[in-house]
């Protein structure tokens, strides 16, 4: 999962966007100091998806230049999206797959470090699958 990101220079300094997620915006004082903060401004805005408990925006924008998001992060992304698009609850899925509810919110806190065999439990209890490859 990558993200589309423009970088707007100027003689001010370099403003970021991203066309998928309007919430993740920052700026830098060069193009350097602009990437470093992208990443950052991103997964900021993926936290106000999870705490308002709406769906993350796919990334379908194409540009230049991409933000790649940690694959730990992808995977509560589909999580948080999967449980939406199902009007599954944290209480539901954790009866489900037989946790406490509070495990659940930890699964969809995106600070918390979850095991990615208990993302592919949770996801598979939505009918998802997680897959993990490499090329």
């Amino acid at each position: 999962m990558k993200y589309a990101v423009h970088y707007d220079i100027s003689s001010d300094g370099v403003t970021v966007s991203f066309p998928d997620i309007p919430e993740a915006l920052t700026c830098g004082d060069d193009l350097d100091d602009a990437k470093a903060m992208a990443q950052d401004a991103l997964l900021t805005a993926f936290e106000f998806y999870f705490e308002d408990n709406r769906a993350v925006p796919a990334p379908l924008a194409e540009a230049e230049h991409y933000i790649d998001v940690p694959l730990s992060l992808e995977a509560k992304i589909y999580l948080l999206n999967s449980m939406l698009e199902a009007r599954i609850s944290n209480a539901e899925l954790a009866r489900r797959i037989h946790v406490k509810p509070q495990e659940i919110t930890r699964l969809v806190n995106l600070k918390h470090n979850t095991k990615i065999d208990t993302l592919a439990r949770a996801l598979q209890a939505l009918g998802k699958q997680l897959r993990l490859e490499v090329a």
